[in-house]
């Protein structure tokens, strides 16, 4: 458990470090390389780059409830392999954590058979129908680190002003799906030029603008932290803009699938491009990317979505939305974004590290010393091709199967201890 990892090019955004120099492990955290006693292991890293253990926003475990599709052993396995040390679990299990058992149930099988750090989200309202809030306070005494509804946003917005209230008055920020159901329909892909050409129902960007509307209104009524899930539009990334330069505490999160992908893809009827938002247009992807440029968007996070093969092998209008994402973020944030000049390194680690640690409020994210030596290694030029026959995640839900990736995670560090290492 003692270590120190030398010669890599160490970037923490959060204490503004990008230099060549050593990173220190002392009983699980983060120690001075100076003051570690003569002998101490030492891990060459010539060529690859520490940086603080990445965070995801946006994990489905499907633990209770869907475990055929993932668990939290394998989702966190997942994540390890990803380059993930801490994940937040979305609520919407079965039963739906509305309550604090369903948290104490996550947060103890974390403990037990959990890989990397696990930080429960708890819903809402309860069982996740929009109709009355749930018990914000038991969820925040339970361990619940945000509240979501998750793909369910909530449409009345009453309840939604009483429940942003609440969750600033026991410090939960919101991590809300922004979506209005009446202009979404039945839609199954983005509404647009291909949707008339493939003769599908679509999903207007609108149905997203409205409910980001919403919630800026609603941050700005009540002083408090409403994080917007998977922007999609360039509407809604204009929005965002303005409503942050006017010093409204809105944030936002981009998806490696739609910052890589476009609703073209959908004539292939493959299911694995169906998720929620769904892939939109060329220019929405591009503003995306200028969203992530500009802060805008401070956030990265996959939406890890897992499905069974079976769920997914129907036909398009009837497979259920949603991609595995936590082991191909990492290599598709790397190969579209910084080598491709979108965002330098430091500018995209700070999107995995300081911008969720932010969100949540919490001093994570970071390589401060004597915090817990939460790590993860990249080696950007290390070129790979998706392979989900490889994959930790019992599902293969993915649209990425052959993509050819420029930058991986190669080391995994949680509390000290390699929990991935792949040099």
């Amino acid at each position: 458990m003692n270590y120190i990892l030398e010669n890599a090019r160490v970037i923490d955004p959060v204490q503004n470090i990008d230099s060549v120099g050593d990173i220190a492990v002392c009983d699980g955290v983060l120690a001075d390389p100076a003051k570690m006693p003569a002998g101490t292991e030492r891990i060459d890293l010539s060529g690859k780059v520490v940086a603080p253990g990445f965070i995801d926003l946006h994990v489905h475990l499907r633990h209770p409830g869907k475990t055929q599709a993932e668990t939290i052993h394998t989702g966190t396995l997942a994540a390890a392999a990803g380059g993930f040390t801490s994940i937040v679990a979305m609520p919407n299990t079965s039963p739906a954590a509305d309550n604090p058992g369903t948290i104490h149930f996550v947060l103890t099988h974390a403990e037990r058979e959990g890989v990397v750090k696990v930080l429960p989200c708890g819903a809402m309202t309860k069982n996740l129908e929009g109709k009355e809030m749930s018990s914000i306070g038991s969820l925040k005494a339970a361990g619940a680190v945000a509240l979501s509804d998750d793909g369910r946003c909530v449409q009345d917005h009453q309840l939604m002003r009483h429940i942003v209230h609440y969750s600033r008055t026991f410090d939960l920020p919101i991590l809300d799906h922004c979506g209005d159901k009446l202009l979404e329909a039945e839609g199954v892909m983005h509404e647009g030029e291909w949707s008339v050409l493939l003769g599908m129902k679509g999903m207007p960007s609108a149905a997203e603008e409205l409910m980001i509307y919403r919630d800026i209104i609603l941050s700005r009524m009540t002083n408090w932290k409403i994080h917007i899930q998977h922007v999609s539009a360039k509407e809604s990334v204009a929005i965002l803009r303005q409503a942050r330069r006017e010093g409204i505490r809105v944030t936002g999160e981009a998806t490696p699938h739609h910052i890589s992908l476009t609703d073209v893809e959908i004539k292939r009827f493959d299911s694995n491009y169906k998720m929620n938002p769904p892939l939109r247009s060329e220019e929405d992807r591009l503003a995306l990317l200028e969203g992530l440029a500009d802060d805008t968007l401070t956030v990265i996070a996959t939406d890890h979505a897992p499905h069974t093969a079976t769920e997914k092998m129907v036909e398009f209008d009837y497979a259920p939305f949603g991609i595995i994402g936590l082991e191909t973020a990492v290599q598709i944030c790397m190969t579209e974004l910084y080598h491709k000049g979108v965002l330098s390194l430091p500018h995209l680690i700070s999107k995995l590290t300081k911008g969720p640690a932010e969100v949540l409020g919490l001093d994570i994210g970071n390589l401060k010393l004597g915090n817990p030596a939460d790590i993860t290694i990249l080696d950007p030029d290390r070129e790979t091709v998706v392979d989900p026959n490889q994959f930790k995640s019992k599902s293969r839900n993915t649209p990425f199967a052959g993509y050819r990736a420029k930058g991986c995670a190669v080391g995994t560090i949680v509390n000290g201890k390699f929990v991935h290492k792949a040099f």
